[in-house]
């Protein structure tokens, strides 16, 4: 209860009640970058030091994703879930041990034999000498070496110290053989022991992971789950499919030639191959390495190169499109990042792992808006629409990329589209950021200048356009029609009424009159030319005022006019738009430019009386006054 003489004021306490609110969610908002940064500092942390135990996880999960399919089959044409796991990984251990034998045998094998080409090692160097005689590279090198001798020459004699007895132990066999095979078998049998449970109890995993996510985003897990699934099982096999074939025909066309050891490189290449950019180059320069030193002349290993990038191009013209049908849904550049980030914190396994990593990262983020910007970072989907791209250009004035995001459109929309879902979008977007102060008028400007001067190249652009949408049955043999075109405003207005002339085309006689001709010199030409149709172009936001007084005006001129507006782009408020407009003595009104050429169309048949034409069972006639 408050003391006698003092008063409650209910308002006060609610003010420093929301004050107290607001600060506490500002202090929060601050604090969230910390937070966010400690929590990945924290997450890497982890993954270095835990990365023994989480790597053979890691492998294990990837090859049930491989292994899945095959597992499933066997189940579905009669053999039991433990039959079908237990010959899976049967066949999947006979293999890898087979490959890896042959390759480890091969490895031995050829670096006992590297002394035997020590004859042609030496010759090529004294090749390279020979190139560079006399040139800059000698040069550097005898100024290296003065400088090395004068160095050696101003040091001071070093006292000679007592050498110390040296005593050499052998090691044992023991750490010798045994020692740096502990770690990879025990990773090797913890990799297969795991793949062995996940294989036979996938759906028990898969339901604790949705019960562990809650089942309150059940749809979401369930979609984010099978996507993952399916993108990195696709990637798999075809990846396999594809590096497997080039290993083939690369270690033949290499024993073809008379390379050493082909199958080592065509069994070495299946893997590199795994790695984005980075393991094709490994692959070629291994076999190309070795081809200096065996063969004599210099062509051999130029052809050993031309065998790897010949073979590279035709996969990824033919087999590539064929099998993969679409990719993985990573940017190529992310995605570097990302294989350089895991190489640096597993090592050699995680150049392998980077890939499918990724794509579950990908995914995840899609499905949760939490996410969103790992999508936006490593995707590959565009991350900004067309006319968002087109208008950012315009405001750092780079009008080059500007021209060139409109013909990449063209290429795959028609012009109306362009004009309606482009062009138009950014006139709205500039004029909404100039009201607010973040534009300033030269930018502005160049907005709308730039956009004109791209319309005016457009000519070929625009009898394309009319080759290809043709007008409708009956259309063609009817009178032209004069349309007198007003911008309301400004030049962007303006800019509007040229692309609606362009969609017209032939079928009006369109005129389009400057911003800065005055009100009573439209009312003069109206009244001189007396054209059927007069269309007012007020581009959102701002020019409704001016399209009411320029439709008011013409009204009271008592003439038979039709009188169309085009608030292009308007979303709210135009049902009050409408009743304004309509108020002052407008016509019709039209939201979409495509809308205000149809509505022109269907003007053009009702003066010639010509029936009506309809699209889609859709009238094209909209209702008039006046």
């Amino acid at each position: 209860m408050p003391s006698k003489g003092m008063s409650v004021n209910p308002g006060l306490h609610r003010k420093r009640g929301r004050a107290a609110v607001e600060a506490s969610i500002s202090a929060s908002h601050q604090r969230r970058p910390l937070i966010v940064a400690a929590g990945l500092v924290l997450l890497v942390t982890c993954l270095y030091w835990a990365q023994a135990v989480l790597i053979p996880v890691a492998l294990a999960i990837l090859l049930t994703f491989l292994l899945s399919p095959l597992t499933t089959a066997l189940e579905k044409i009669g053999l039991g879930r433990a039959p079908s796991v237990v010959l899976v990984i049967l066949l999947t251990f006979l293999v890898l041990t087979t490959i890896g034998w042959i390759g480890a045998s091969q490895i031995t094998t050829l670096a006992s034999e590297l002394p035997d080409y020590r004859h042609n090692i030496m010759q090529k160097i004294r090749d390279l000498r020979s190139m560079v005689k006399g040139g800059a590279l000698e040069k550097v090198q005898e100024t290296v070496e003065e400088v090395k001798e004068e160095i050696d020459r101003s040091q001071p004699a070093s006292t000679a110290s007592k050498p110390l007895p040296v005593v050499i132990q052998p090691d044992s066999w023991r750490s010798l053989y045994v020692g740096p095979l502990v770690q990879p078998l025990a990773s090797a049998a913890l990799v297969f022991g795991l793949l062995i449970f996940m294989l036979a109890q996938r759906e028990e995993l898969r339901n604790r992971l949705i019960r562990v996510i809650g089942y309150g985003k059940l749809t979401v897990t369930t979609r984010a789950m099978e996507d993952a699934g399916r993108r990195i099982s696709r990637y798999l096999l075809m990846q396999i499919t594809i590096n497997s074939c080039f290993g083939v025909i690369i270690a033949t066309a290499l024993f073809l030639i008379g390379l050493p050891y082909a199958f080592l490189w065509g069994l070495l290449a299946i893997p590199l191959l795994f790695i984005p950019v980075v393991g094709f180059w490994a692959a070629t320069a291994l076999p190309t390495i070795l081809s200096l030193a065996v063969f004599r002349d210099w062509w051999w290993p130029l052809v050993v190169i031309a065998l790897f990038f010949v073979l590279k191009s035709g996969i990824n013209m033919l087999l590539e499109p064929l099998l993969y049908g679409r990719n993985v849904g990573v940017s190529q550049v992310p995605l570097l990042v990302m294989i350089a980030f895991w190489t640096w914190l597993w090592g050699p396994i995680g150049l392998l792992l980077a890939t499918p990593l990724t794509v579950c990262l990908v995914v995840f983020a899609k499905h949760f808006p939490q996410l969103e910007f790992i999508q936006v970072l490593l995707s590959d989907e565009p991350v900004m629409e067309t006319r968002i791209s087109y208008y950012q250009r315009l405001l750092a004035m780079d009008r080059a990329e500007a021209e060139t995001i409109i013909k990449d459109y063209l290429r795959k929309n028609p012009l109306e589209q362009l004009y309606s879902e482009v062009l138009l979008p950014a006139f709205t977007y500039a004029k909404k950021d100039r009201l607010r102060g973040n534009l300033e008028e030269r930018e502005a400007r160049f907005v709308v200048n730039t956009t004109r001067e791209i319309l005016d190249t457009l000519a070929d652009a625009e009898l394309q356009f009319q080759n290809d949408s043709p007008l409708p049955s009956g259309e063609t043999s009817l009178p032209k029609i004069r349309i007198l075109g007003c911008p309301a405003h400004d030049s962007a207005d303006e800019v509007g009424l040229m692309m609606l002339r362009q969609l017209l085309g032939s079928t009006c006689e369109m005129e389009v009159i400057s911003v800065e001709t005055l009100a009573s010199e439209v009312i003069s030409r109206v009244e001189d030319g007396r054209p059927p149709v007069v269309c007012i172009v007020a581009l959102p936001p701002g020019g409704l005022a001016q399209a009411r007084y320029l439709c008011k005006r013409l009204r009271a001129l008592s003439l038979p006019l039709k009188i169309i507006v085009g608030r292009w782009g308007l979303r709210a408020h135009s049902e009050e738009s409408s009743s304004a407009l309509r108020s002052a003595g407008a016509d019709q009104l039209g939201t979409t430019l495509l809308q205000t050429r149809d509505q022109i169309l269907n003007l053009r048949q009702l003066l010639s009386g010509a029936p009506f034409s309809s699209e889609g069972g859709k009238t094209l006639v909209t209702s008039t006054t006046g």
